[in-house]
Order: C-alpha cells, then sequence, then structure tokens
C-alpha cells in the first residue's frame, strides 16, 4: 500500500466506524482489533486506534467514551490474542514456523522462543504488546511454548493497555485540529514511514544475506 493509499484507508475507516454509530460502531471496533491481534494484517492496531480516538474526539458519536473505547479495544485484541495463542500451543512450533518462515523467523529463533517463554514468559507478553508489529504475532510462540493460560491474558491486557490508551490518545489529538493541520500532520508521517521502510528493508536484506552465507558455508554430507 502507498502513502496516499494509508491515508486514505484511514479516512475511509473513520467514515464506516462515524456510519456504524451506536453500538455497532464499538462492535466494528471490537471485531477489528481482534482481527489485527489474531494477526491478520490488512489493518494495524496503529492505524485502527487513532481512528477511534478521531471519532471520540469529534463527539459525533455519544457511544465512543474513553471507557467504552478502550473496554471494546482491549475486549477485541485480547479475543484475537488468546485465540492465536490456542492455536500456538494446540499446533506448536512446527505451525508458528511456517507461518513465520516469510518474514526470516528460523527454527531455532523459535526454540529460543520456547526457553525464554518457559524461563520469562510473562514478562515477554508484557514488553511484546507495546510493541508495533511484534504485537500481532507474539500470542503464537506464548502458546507454543505454553505459557501459563491464566497469565497470558492478564499479562496480554496489562501490555496493551498503555499502547492503546497512546494511539486512541493520538487520534484524540489529531481530531482536534483544523484541516490544514492535519495535512501538516501527515506530511510528517510520510517521512516517519517512509524512513522506517527502508530501515526494515535494510535489515531484512542483511538478514538474507546472512542466511545465504550461512548455507553456502556449510559443508553438504557425503
Amino acid at each position: 500500500m502507498s502513502l496516499a493509499g494509508l491515508e486514505t484507508e484511514v479516512f475511509l475507516l473513520l467514515e464506516h466506524l462515524v456510519e456504524a454509530s451506536g453500538p455497532a460502531g464499538l462492535l466494528a471496533l471490537f471485531a477489528l482489533m481482534a482481527v489485527e491481534s489474531f494477526g491478520i494484517p490488512p489493518l494495524p492496531s496503529e492505524v485502527i486506534l487513532p481512528v477511534a480516538g478521531i471519532v471520540l474526539a469529534s463527539g459525533v458519536d455519544p457511544w465512543f467514551t474513553w471507557p467504552t473505547v478502550m473496554i471494546a479495544s482491549l475486549g477485541g485484541g485480547l479475543l484475537g490474542a488468546v485465540i492465536a495463542y490456542e492455536i500456538g500451543r494446540r499446533l506448536g512450533l512446527p505451525f508458528v514456523h511456517r507461518l513465520g518462515r516469510p518474514f526470516g523467523l528460523e527454527e531455532r529463533d523459535l526454540e529460543r522462543a520456547q526457553v525464554f517463554f518457559e524461563r520469562r514468559g510473562p514478562v515477554t507478553v508484557f514488553l511484546s504488546r507495546m510493541l508495533p508489529l511484534v504485537r500481532a504475532y507474539i500470542s503464537y510462540p506464548a502458546g507454543a511454548a505454553k505459557m501459563d493460560r491464566r497469565l497470558f491474558p492478564i499479562y496480554t491486557v496489562l501490555g496493551a493497555t498503555p499502547f492503546t490508551f497512546a494511539l486512541v490518545y493520538i487520534g484524540v489529538i489529531v481530531g482536534q485540529q483544523s484541516i490544514p493541520e492535519l495535512q501538516n500532520i501527515f506530511n510528517v508521517l510520510n517521512v516517519v514511514v517512509l524512513v522506517a521502510l527502508v530501515v526494515f528493508a535494510l535489515y531484512y536484506v542483511n538478514r538474507l544475506r546472512k542466511r545465504k552465507a550461512a548455507k553456502s558455508a556449510t559443508p553438504e554430507p557425503s
């Protein structure tokens, strides 16, 4: 998706949330966050939550208040995270490896993650919920590592709460700006997104080169 397309998606989502007023709007927010936390990537929470904040700031829907937006966002995210956790727990590391292979996730990385979860599982989930992108996939290795079912939702909510609050608050600030100020904000976001994409591309290319070099250095069995 291009940067212009991202801006279009933001305003289209805003329009859908506004049109689906009342409980339906909150249900849409709940569903979007569940899908995002499940690891399906059409719209990340970095887009969904600020849009919810814009609706909240606009005052067009009395159902959108700080408590209801936080409950719908955290509830949907928790549902998706629990589903992903159970998939990882029931299907194990091989499934998670196949899921992450296109992104360069190595089997040895998953084995390290399993050991790490056995020792510091709650801390891992708590911190990962505050990291963009990582937060959408951390539930799978948590389940594969068989993290305690009672602790997983607790640390998921605790870690997601500050992240969710911050993104909704950004949306509230944006929603209080005038149109020219909004354009300036998008101009800054464009630069930030472009720099992030370049950094990610360089990291990914470097990772692929290291993997290729490691394979070529491995002697073939006689």
